[in-house]
């Protein structure tokens, strides 16, 4: 097995130092998806939410995510990201809504911690939103979709077979 590249020679963690890699233009786009009753999916679709425009709240706080990534995730680095954007499509069958998030940047390291972040955190928001008229929501089917730049080149996942 080759050597685990957040453990120093001791085994303990550390973060890696990316200063000797060259900078390079890096994307992320990850997905997610909240199921949710039809009843609540059309609260969103129809705006009638009690506490206000889901998306617009989820959209945020998806996009904060991305950003603060590094204080959440142990041994991630501080990144300046150049883009973060939430998307939603909400769906009927299944009835829910797929958050899909991008994350950009020039830099020594990646992007997809950001964008699942932000793609968890959006859906987390949207559960907060509507818990008062669906407890029984489910977050699943997280992944990332696709990434490039960076030595390990580019990364497309297989299509996903629904909600």
């Amino acid at each position: 097995m080759s050597k685990l590249s957040h453990l120093n020679d001791q085994g303990e963690a550390r973060m890696v130092d990316v200063t000797p890699k060259p900078v390079t233009h890096r994307t992320a786009r990850a997905e997610g998806f909240i199921a949710m009753a039809p009843a609540t999916l059309a609260l969103i679709v129809r705006g009638e939410a009690k506490k206000g425009d889901v998306l617009a709240a989820a959209r945020i706080a998806g996009i904060m995510a991305a950003k603060k990534t590094h204080e959440l995730i142990p041994l991630c680095h501080p990144l300046a990201i150049t883009e973060a954007a939430v998307t939603f499509a909400p769906s009927e069958q299944p009835p829910g809504v797929r958050v899909t998030a991008q994350v950009a940047l020039a830099g020594r390291t990646g992007v997809e911690m950001e964008a699942l972040t932000a793609v968890a955190v959006a859906c987390l928001t949207i559960y907060d939103m509507l818990k008062s008229a669906d407890k029984a929501m489910s977050i699943g089917n997280m992944r990332l979709i696709e990434k490039s730049g960076g030595r390990s080149g580019s990364y497309r996942a297989a299509a996903s077979a629904g909600g």
